[in-house]
């Protein structure tokens, strides 16, 4: 929205320096503002080093300096990557922990108040080197003060993307009075960020485990069988690609979202599937290990839809998001 990003160098790191143009201050001090909340420092929110300005002889440039991060956004990230089980849980886990955090308030001298962050996108969500992911892009945030119950900036109901925007902004019944409001857009905004990453998940199992190729056209691998070779992925596409052009406007989305109640489409891949076992031996059988991987898919589906609920009261919080996610990794046996 504001600012190019460059990579630069801090004290022998590398660092990410956001550049704002003097036009665009307000938006600067905001970011810089927001970053600088008491207890905002998590794993999973974009780490802050510094606000500066420098002069260029003309004009004057505004950086914001961050942790850089090489893989880049979670954009770019999945329409490069394809990922398996354990990865996709890994992204969304972390995004739920960061917004989990943004979203909570620490009660205290050195509290942190609540922040709604109003523009979660996959192009606003970075990913680490360790696979996880963290929150970026706070400029539109807003915070909320539980003394007096008001919210920090004056709100605006069409803040953010408008792919991404919940029904209740797309038709401007968002109650900007009521701070858990901005909370319930987010996580509708989260459902639909969900729905990016497990569309590139590989269901069916590991491919980089693959060693023999058994009769009828079943992969045997080490500790297991994948049906005809490994699973299905799809392409990366972004929410609603087939329904609205690459630059959809309020009303474009307001037909599909809000008149039309529709939301991204279910894939018929995400279908839990009998597996077969194949045996090199029948004295050896081969135990199937990481097939269950659709599974965990029609879960996550079921977790999107109670995020993108039309009622704002009706989805769920980014914190049971978080627990859910947890408790679907424990299952799957997942370690981080």
């Amino acid at each position: 929205r504001y600012g190019e990003v460059f990579r630069g160098k801090w004290r022998g790191e590398d660092v990410a320096v956001k550049k704002f143009v003097t036009r665009d201050e307000s938006s600067w001090a905001r970011e810089a503002e927001i970053y600088q909340t008491i207890m905002l420092r998590h794993e999973n929110i974009l780490g802050f080093i510094a606000a500066d300005n420098k002069d260029v002889g003309t004009w004057t440039e505004l950086w914001l300096v961050s942790e850089y991060h090489e893989n880049g956004s979670l954009f770019d990230y999945l329409g490069e990557t394809r990922i398996d089980v354990a990865s996709m849980l890994k992204i969304v886990g972390s995004i739920a922990s960061g917004l989990a955090h943004l979203h909570n308030e620490i009660v205290g001298t050195l509290g942190k108040p609540p922040i709604a962050h109003c523009d979660l996108k996959s192009k606003n969500i970075l990913v680490k080197k360790n696979g996880e992911c963290a929150i970026a892009d706070l400029g539109l945030a807003v915070r909320h003060d539980s003394s007096t119950d008001t919210i920090d900036i004056p709100p605006n109901n069409r803040v953010g993307t408008k792919r991404y925007m919940a029904p209740e902004i797309l038709d401007e019944t968002l109650n900007m009075l009521h701070f858990d409001s901005f909370k319930r857009a987010d996580i509708y905004s989260l459902g639909l960020v969900f729905w990016e990453v497990v569309r590139r998940c590989n269901i069916g199992g590991k491919m980089s485990n693959l060693q023999y190729w058994g009769e009828g056209g079943v992969c045997i691998w080490g500790r297991g069988v994948c049906i005809f070779g490994g699973g299905v992925n799809l392409d990366y596409q972004l929410p609603y690609f087939d329904m609205v052009p690459d630059d959809p406007s309020i009303e474009q989305m307001r037909t599909i979202v809000c008149e039309k109640n529709i939301r991204p489409q279910k894939e018929t891949t995400w279908h839990k599937y009998d597996v077969i076992i194949s045996y090199m031996k029948p004295a050896a059988p081969l135990f199937v290990d990481d097939i269950a991987s659709s599974q965990t898919t029609e879960r996550m589906w079921r977790l999107m839809q109670e995020c993108w609920y039309e009622n704002g009261c009706a989805r769920l919080t980014a914190l049971r998001v978080k627990k859910s996610i947890a408790r679907i990794e424990d299952e799957e046996g997942v370690k981080h």
